[in-house]
């Protein structure tokens, strides 16, 4: 196997387990009185993030050589993104889902930040492209990803404002 499609693999199989993961903590967060906000955004998020690595996989030559550089920052990221994870623990989700009367999560990156696995999702969207030298998509993909966490992030921060602060 080549390095595009072993890294695309890696990505589509990554992206397969946070979604049962995250499928899984959506149905104990809404069975415990939890509320999801602008629902009728998801599948757009989906859909985007599946066109880009169908893009990748289309429009990248298999002989594209990858740069070791990027394909370690995409790395590091995955560490990043393992962290933003884990310090939510049974509350992260790929969903917005909330909880009105508990307080917000300030450990982790959420000390920093307050959507950090946004900001390492967005740096994922133009890095693993550009990993192969395909500028094109990782611009394309980030302009639309940027279109997508504004709404959502537009949606999310009330909700999040109403909560208490630790």
């Amino acid at each position: 196997m080549n390095w595009l499609y072993g890294t695309l693999l890696f990505v589509a199989a990554q992206r397969c387990a946070e979604l049962l993961y995250a499928r899984a903590n959506t149905r104990r967060a809404l069975a415990a009185g939890g509320k999801e906000i602008a629902a009728r955004q998801y599948p757009w998020i989906v859909a985007l993030h599946a066109a880009w690595l169908a893009a990748m996989w289309l429009f990248i030559p298999r002989s594209a050589e990858p740069n070791f550089l990027l394909l370690g920052i995409y790395l590091l990221l995955q560490l990043a993104r393992i962290w933003s994870i884990a310090s939510l623990g049974p509350y992260w989700t790929t969903r917005i889902i909330t909880f009105p009367e508990r307080p917000l999560i300030a450990r982790g990156p959420y000390r920093y930040l307050r959507h950090p696995n946004y900001a390492i999702v967005a740096c994922e969207i133009a890095v693993v492209p550009l990993v192969f030298g395909a500028w094109q998509i990782a611009v394309l993909f980030s302009a639309l990803d940027a279109i997508a966490l504004i709404a959502r992030i537009r949606a999310e921060n009330p909700a999040l404002d109403a909560r208490p602060h630790p």
